[in-house]
C-alpha cells in the first residue's frame, strides 16, 4: 500500500524547532509551551495532520449549521452525531443517548453539566456489579482484558458530554470555572474555539492541581511536581528501594549514573541525593524532560544531572544504570497510558538486552518492576529471568516491597486478587 505523502510544511517547522531547541539556551528551554509546541508538530506529523487540520465536528444548533476545532489530549475520535442540550435534559436521557454514541454539547449552566456527568455516572455504576460476577468465571487474563474493555467503555460513556471553550481557554458558560491555565498546560495556545469533553476537563483540572501543590515523596524528603501527561508517582514505594539499596563499590572510583525513562525526574533526584556526582536521565517525552527540568530545579539538583532525549540509552557507560519501566505488557488506549502499558515488554526488554554495553565493568543495573503482570498471567517469571540471561546478565541480588495504596483494599475492584498479591522489586543485575 503506498504511504501518504508527509506535509512539506509541517516536516519544515519541526525541523525548525528541532534546530531551535538544540541551540536555544537554557533558560528558553524551561518555557514549557515550546515543548508543547513540538509535541503536538510531532503528534500530528505521525498522523500526518497539519496543525491547522486539526478535527473538526459538525453539528445543526437552532437551524443553523456550525463547526469547530475538537480537542482530545486522549486522541478520542471526534463525535459524529451531536445533539445540543441544556439544563432540561434529564440524566436518564443523557445516558441512554450516550449509550447509543450520541454526543451531547452543553449550553446550560456550568454546574448543571456537572452534576449531570455525575448523575450518568451513578447510572454507569449499577450496571457493574453483572461484568463483575461474569469476571470471576475468567482466567486472571481474561479478568484483566474484560476489565479494561469495562474502562474503555465507561471512558466513551462519560466522555459524551462536551462544553464549548473560547480561543483563550475560557469557557462560555454560566458559573463556569477559570480553567485556562490548566488546559493552557494540556493544550498550549490556543488560535481558535474548540469543543472538548467536561470529563477531559476534569482530568485537566486535577492534573494542574498536583502539579501545584506536589506529591510528597518521604524517600526523598521533598514535593515532586508531576506535569499534565507525565505519570505522577503517587506509588512512590519503589522510590524507598532505590534511596535504600547500597550503591555499586564502583561508584566510588567512577560516579556516573543513568537514569533511563526519568519522567518526573524523581530517580535521577534520589541518585543525586545519594552523592552520585554526574547523571544522565533520559526520556523521549519532551513533557517529561520539562516536567523534570523543574522539579531538578526546584530542588536544586540541577548542576549533579544532564536530561537528555534518548530512546533508552544515553552515549557512553556507568557505575550504576536505573530503569522504571511500565510494568503491564499491553497496548495503551491512549498516549497518557504509555507510562503505564508497555506493549510486548518492549521498553523492559531494549533495557536489559542494551544494559551489559552501557555497564562499566563492575557496574550494576538496577530494574524496577512490579510483578502485577505475573499475577495477571501476562508475563510469567520464568520469562522474565530467560530475558535476563539471554541479555548476558545475572541477578546479584532482588529486594521486594509491599505496594500501599487504596486499590489493594478494593474487595470490589475485579482485579484485587492480583493487588493483593503484587510485590514491588528492584533487582540488581550485572554482565555476565
Amino acid at each position: 500500500m503506498k504511504e501518504p505523502a508527509i506535509n512539506p510544511n509541517l516536516m519544515r517547522s519541526i525541523i525548525w524547532v528541532n534546530i531551535k531547541i538544540s541551540t536555544i539556551s537554557d533558560k528558553f528551554l524551561e518555557t514549557r509551551h515550546v515543548f508543547i509546541h513540538l509535541f503536538r508538530l510531532q503528534s500530528c506529523l505521525a498522523a500526518n495532520i497539519p496543525m491547522s487540520d486539526y478535527p473538526v465536528i459538525h453539528w445543526n444548533e437552532a437551524g443553523e449549521e456550525k463547526s469547530a476545532r475538537w480537542y482530545s489530549e486522549k486522541n478520542a475520535p471526534p463525535p459524529k452525531r451531536i445533539l445540543v442540550i441544556d439544563d432540561r435534559m434529564t440524566a436518564d436521557a443523557a445516558y441512554r443517548l450516550a449509550c447509543e454514541g450520541t454526543a451531547l454539547l452543553w449550553r446550560g449552566d456550568f454546574q448543571n453539566a456537572r452534576q449531570l456527568l455525575q448523575a450518568v455516572t451513578r447510572r454507569m455504576d449499577k450496571k457493574s456489579p453483572g461484568r463483575k460476577t461474569k469476571e470471576t468465571d475468567a482466567s486472571p487474563a481474561e479478568t484483566f482484558h474484560l476489565h479494561r474493555q469495562a474502562q474503555s467503555q465507561r471512558a466513551r460513556i462519560l466522555g459524551q458530554l462536551l462544553i464549548p471553550f473560547n480561543a483563550d481557554h475560557s469557557i462560555p458558560l454560566h458559573r463556569a470555572p477559570d480553567a485556562r491555565a490548566a488546559c493552557l498546560e494540556a493544550y498550549g495556545p490556543g488560535t481558535e474555539a474548540y469543543i472538548a469533553s467536561l470529563r477531559e476537563l476534569q482530568g485537566l483540572i486535577g492534573a494542574y492541581e498536583w502539579r501545584k501543590k506536589g506529591i510528597e515523596i518521604p524517600a526523598l524528603g521533598a514535593h515532586i511536581h508531576p506535569h499534565y501527561g507525565v505519570f505522577a508517582p503517587i506509588r512512590s514505594e519503589y522510590v524507598g528501594l532505590v534511596a535504600k539499596t547500597p550503591l555499586p563499590p564502583l561508584v566510588a572510583t567512577h560516579s556516573v549514573a543513568f537514569d533511563i525513562g526519568t519522567g518526573t525526574g524523581i530517580l535521577a533526584a534520589v541518585l543525586a541525593r545519594r552523592g552520585i556526582q554526574r547523571i544522565a536521565a533520559t526520556d523521549m517525552d519532551l513533557r517529561a524532560l520539562n516536567c523534570a527540568r523543574d522539579n531538578l530545579t526546584r530542588l536544586g539538583l540541577m548542576n549533579q544531572i544532564d536530561l537528555v532525549q534518548a530512546d533508552l540509552f544515553p552515549a557512553g557507560q556507568a557505575s550504576l544504570i536505573v530503569c522504571n519501566p511500565p510494568w503491564v505488557p499491553a497496548r495503551p488506549s491512549s498516549p497518557l497510558e504509555h507510562a503505564i502499558f508497555d506493549p510486548e515488554s518492549r521498553m523492559l526488554l531494549g533495557f536489559l538486552q542494551g544494559l551489559s554495553a552501557h555497564l562499566a565493568p563492575g557496574g550494576e543495573g538496577w530494574l524496577i518492576l512490579s510483578d502485577f503482570a505475573e499475577h495477571l498471567a501476562l508475563r510469567t517469571r520464568a520469562e522474565l529471568l530467560a530475558a535476563i540471561e539471554a541479555a548476558g546478565l545475572k541477578v546479584l541480588s532482588k529486594s521486594d516491597v509491599k505496594p500501599h495504596h487504596p486499590r489493594v483494599s478494593d474487595t470490589s475492584d475485579p482485579l484485587h486478587a492480583a493487588r493483593t498479591a503484587e510485590l514491588t522489586s528492584l533487582w540488581r543485575l550485572t554482565a555476565q
